[in-house]
């Protein structure tokens, strides 16, 4: 279970923040804090680049939303099972000068009163920049455990040792960021790496498991405790992805396998009623999956206070 300390609450951070950063559950005997890492500024393109952009416009109009660019949320996940404390993804750090409003992770974990000291384990869903960027923040690797265990699949840091853009459509400046940051991440981190296959437990109901699709080595995490679960999705779904789950976007290195992953996902879900937390979804995106016809309907939880 996650609780703020006095001295958390007191702490810098909080009184500039205008809204909250961080959203506390449970999941069985499961402690859950989504964390809030900060927007993406990107074109409103990318997030559909197969789609007639007269249907985008549509959609971007129905839902209220800027035509050009919009703020992607970034989220990030820790989960406290029997004695480990587990991160699911680290967020941007500072890797990307595009993206003035994210890399916030570190410091909002410190004004949750979690110690980077903490952490037992690293769960990667795939080695994007704003997935491992935290990680490669000054000092960081210092704070972290001699013997923290960071999991990533196999197909993962196969791929990104010679990496594939050819069917992607991301702003021109990115591609080198993700490549070079990919391999800052495994330079500094291989010593430390719990390479998988198709999935492992890394704690007590706590698994991972390859799901490829955005890109070839993507995984989930799968938490069940108490007859209750939770699903992180990483970046298997997008906003849009619910009413129109076969647009492509610009950041899936597959962007067919892409569809058939989301298809399988959101299908799973509403099958067995679990909770969703995805990096890109509005913060903190806890919520179920509906079938809605042809597509799928993303039903918020309610925050409990």
């Amino acid at each position: 279970m996650f609780t703020v300390d006095s001295n958390a609450r007191s702490t810098a951070h909080a009184p500039t923040e205008l809204v909250p950063s961080r959203y506390a559950l449970q999941v069985g005997e499961i402690g859950v804090l989504v964390v809030s890492d900060g927007v993406l500024p990107l074109p409103t393109a990318t997030m559909a680049t197969n789609a007639d952009p007269a249907d985008l416009q549509e959609w971007l109009k129905q839902n209220f939303l800027p035509s050009e660019a919009f703020d992607w949320p970034l989220n990030v996940m820790v989960v406290r099972s029997g004695e480990q404390t587990i991160l699911v993804d680290a967020g941007l750090g500072g890797q990307f000068p595009g993206f003035p409003r994210a890399g916030q992770f570190p410091q909002r974990l410190e004004a949750a009163g979690i110690a980077l000291e903490s952490v037992t384990d690293v769960v990667i869903t795939h080695m994007h920049m704003d997935h491992v960027g935290g990680l490669l923040v000054d000092g960081m690797k210092e704070r972290l455990r001699k013997d923290v265990r960071i999991h990533v699949s196999e197909a993962e840091v196969k791929f990104w040792a010679e990496p594939d853009f050819e069917h992607t459509d991301m702003p021109k400046p990115v591609p080198n960021v993700l490549r070079s940051t990919a391999t800052s991440f495994y330079n500094e981190y291989r010593d430390k790496l719990c390479i998988f296959k198709e999935k492992v437990e890394v704690a007590p109901g706590v698994v991972a498991r390859l799901t490829g699709g955005h890109t070839p080595g993507h995984c989930v995490v799968d938490l069940a405790s108490g007859g209750e679960r939770l699903l992180f999705a990483g970046d298997a779904m997008f906003p849009v992805a619910f009413d129109h789950v076969d647009w492509h976007n610009g950041f899936e290195h597959d962007p067919v396998e892409s569809v058939n992953v989301r298809i399988r996902l959101f299908r799973e879900l509403a099958a067995n009623g679990g909770m969703l937390v995805a990096s890109h979804l509005p913060f903190p995106s806890v919520g179920r999956v509906a079938i809605d016809g042809d597509a799928f309907r993303y039903v918020p939880v309610i925050w409990d206070f």
